[in-house]
């Protein structure tokens, strides 16, 4: 199923895909809770209420409702991996913004965090004016969503920790990433963390390395890598990341970018307004968003 966060005149509440349209299946069930984290932390049990009213509920079409973030505000900062694909690795070291950097390709997860108000949803506009030295720069991510609680998981049983997948504009505010040495006030401006349009659960990916993500700006093709590329893959990332801090339902973590940002171009190409960013995903869909 892909899950979606909905806004009408009626409220906030989860929906479920169905085309363009939306199932709106807290009319049919009304026990469902209407927020996603909520919803996400009854596990299996809440997935079987959802498909047992799917068939029943009235669709929504486009034209009726906003499509907010999946998970419009997490309770946690959204966590995130850099230099996890090596082609980006040796682009983001040859431009030299990473003023932390010991080595090109990390032996280990380089991880970090964006602040939850960051996080806007599908066409939302991304604010360059949050950038107060005019170096924003966009990233295409894989994110996968925890769906149960995490501690100390070893690799071979971390799947079963992942309730679905999303997607994430890792934008990033490049001379702030750099000013500050680690990473979280070049990450974290207000805006600067798209997510969407949806969770699609693992359920219907169970490989998720078969996909792959693509990014355009303006139409043209910037980014196109295989999720199989990944240096980190999701088992090994929740393994490690578990190991020194327990996960919760409702976790983000973004899993990396690949070749083809902005500071990757000599000269650097950075997100101007008036730009249109889209991301797609196979098996998830696409995130676009504006720029002013």
């Amino acid at each position: 199923m892909r899950l979606v966060t909905i806004e009408d005149q009626n409220g906030r509440r989860v929906g479920v895909m169905d085309g363009d349209a939306v199932a709106d299946v807290t009319a049919v069930d009304r026990g469902l809770p209407a927020d996603m984290i909520d919803l996400i932390g009854l596990g299996s049990s809440g997935l079987d209420r959802l498909r047992g009213a799917f068939d029943g509920a009235p669709r929504c079409e486009p034209s009726s409702f906003r499509l907010l973030a999946p998970i419009p505000r997490p309770r946690k900062n959204v966590m995130a991996v850099g230099r996890n694909y090596r082609d980006h690795a040796k682009e983001f070291s040859e431009s030299g913004f990473d003023a932390s950097e010991k080595q090109m390709i990390p032996d280990h997860p380089v991880v970090f965090t964006k602040a939850p108000t960051s996080v806007i949803g599908p066409g939302v506009p991304i604010d360059t004016s949050n950038d107060p030295l005019g170096t924003p720069d966009y990233e295409g991510e894989l994110a996968f969503v925890v769906g149960m609680r995490a501690k100390s998981v070893p690799r071979e049983r971390a799947m079963q920790h992942v309730y679905g997948y999303t997607i994430i504009n890792d934008v990033t505010a490049r001379d702030l990433q750099k000013r500050h040495v680690q990473w979280f006030m070049g990450k974290s401006p207000d805006t600067f963390c798209p997510m969407g349009p949806c969770i699609t659960t693992v359920d219907e990916l169970p490989d998720i390395g078969e996909s792959w993500m693509r990014t355009w700006v303006n139409g043209e093709l910037r980014q196109e890598a295989p999720i199989s590329a990944l240096i980190f893959d999701v088992p090994t990332l929740i393994a490690v990341l578990s190991e020194v801090m327990t996960l919760e339902p409702g976790d983000v973590v973004a899993t990396g970018t690949g070749l083809g940002v902005g500071i990757g171009f000599d000269p650097p190409r950075y997100l101007q307004p008036g730009d249109q960013v889209e991301i797609a995903i196979d098996g998830i869909g696409r995130l676009s968003n504006p720029v002013i």
